[in-house]
């Protein structure tokens, strides 16, 4: 299992190391196969045949819908002739930001302060909604948002993880001073800490990202106060999002049209067969999960490919993201929006809406397991599962509240 360092220091030091190449760190769930090894964009704009292209990815279970592209022919159809790069996450911001990589999706938290800060990509389309979670250790008196005033909040690696960003965006937009410990006390943990953490009474709440939240939820240890799945306005909110390099956007339009295209289809593609699209993850080594595991870690995702939504996305993290502190305090929100986003020939709702999507048999959605069954699928020695946002490094929690698959 690949990790990297943390971050240490104030707050204040991490906003001001966030801009490429960024000081956050980030474990990766586990690997998967290295297609091709990572070299500069050759492109062959101008030339006849295909267009060559680089896509990158990190080896996730929410990145089925790259992976469905891929094999299933998407980017060819698209004219395209796409080479998939394995990389890190630091890796993948500085790759898009530098014109290595063209494309991928990702965090729509992941990319707003270093796009303010200068880092060149575009975002151009909308993937799947939710993943991230507040929730409050099951012994303790807090039920709902007004009850964590004054309380600790443990926080996976660093302040600059989704969930503690989702975390400080919804204390922020409810009257919280996300800064004053009178008001919230942040506890940077480290991941497999996270779960002994509440149950010591450590910290009263936690942050956390999907399987994670689920697993200790059915372990007993957390109750939900706030699920960006289930609950308003985040239910409606896109949480990865197609992005493309700000270099492809320029000099190709056309190609980062195409290539968006290929990435919505395929989240389409998974739309209709989650569990088709969970297998071909693992069948051809792009994640490590078992496929029972990772079928359960997807249909926690609510893959709805799409633009206008994915705009207005962009938009309301900007606003909430502002009122929380983490821009500067001169940044207008709505030019951040439109800096970080692009509209790219015949990349529309009603593209979307006319694709037409096979039916895999047996490769619809999998019956959701309760919090509880779900807890004892992943007590499995072998039980590891990536997410949409492995920053938590999600994998076997033990009794101990550490994992035992590290």
């Amino acid at each position: 299992m690949q990790t990297f360092g943390s971050i240490t220091g104030t707050r204040r030091a991490w906003l001001g190391r966030l801009i490429l190449p960024a000081a956050a760190s980030i474990a990766l769930a586990f690997g998967g196969c290295n297609k091709a090894a990572n070299a500069p964009n050759s492109g062959n704009a101008g030339n006849a045949g295909p267009t060559k292209l680089k896509v990158a990815y990190l080896g996730l279970t929410c990145e089925a819908p790259i992976f469905v592209a891929y094999e299933k022919g998407f980017f060819k159809d698209e004219g395209l002739d796409v080479e998939l790069i394995k990389t890190d996450w630091d890796g993948l911001r500085e790759g898009l930001g530098l014109g290595k990589f063209d494309a991928n999706h990702t965090l729509v938290l992941f990319l707003l302060k270093p796009i303010e800060q200068g880092l060149d990509v575009k975002i151009t389309g909308g993937i799947h909604t939710g993943c991230l979670r507040i929730q409050a250790g099951a012994k303790t008196d807090i039920h709902k948002l007004a009850d964590l005033r004054g309380k600790k909040i443990g926080v996976p690696n660093n302040m600059g993880s989704p969930p503690s960003l989702f975390a400080t965006r919804v204390l922020a937009s409810n009257g919280f001073d996300t800064k004053k410990k009178e008001d919230v006390d942040w506890v940077v943990l480290p991941p497999e800490g996270m779960g002994l953490a509440v149950k010591n009474g450590t910290v009263d709440a936690l942050a956390t990202a999907e399987p994670m939240g689920t697993i200790l939820l059915g372990q007993g240890t957390v109750r939900t106060v706030v699920d960006q799945e289930v609950d308003e306005p985040y239910k409606d909110e896109y949480c990865c999002v197609s992005v493309v390099s700000g270099k492809l956007a320029r000099e190709n339009p056309a190609a980062a049209a195409k290539v968006t295209r290929a990435l919505l289809k395929g989240a389409k593609w998974v739309s209709v067969n989650p569990t088709a699209g969970s297998n071909l993850s693992c069948e051809k080594k792009y994640v490590g999960a078992k496929p029972e595991m990772n079928a359960q870690a997807i249909s926690k995702l609510n893959y709805l490919p799409g633009v206008a939504r994915a705009r207005q996305t962009v938009e309301d993290v900007a606003k909430e993201v502002k009122a929380s502190g983490l821009l500067d305090s001169k940044t207008d929100p709505m030019e951040l929006a439109k800096k970080a986003w692009i509209d790219l020939p015949g990349v529309t709702d009603e593209w979307v809406k006319g694709l037409e999507i096979e039916k895999v048999a047996g490769g619809g959605p999998v019956p959701r397991l309760s919090p509880e069954m779900l807890a004892v699928m992943f007590a499995g020695k072998e039980a590891c599962c990536s997410c949409c946002v492995p920053l938590i490094n999600p994998g076997v929690l033990g009794a101990d509240g550490k994992y035992l698959c590290q």
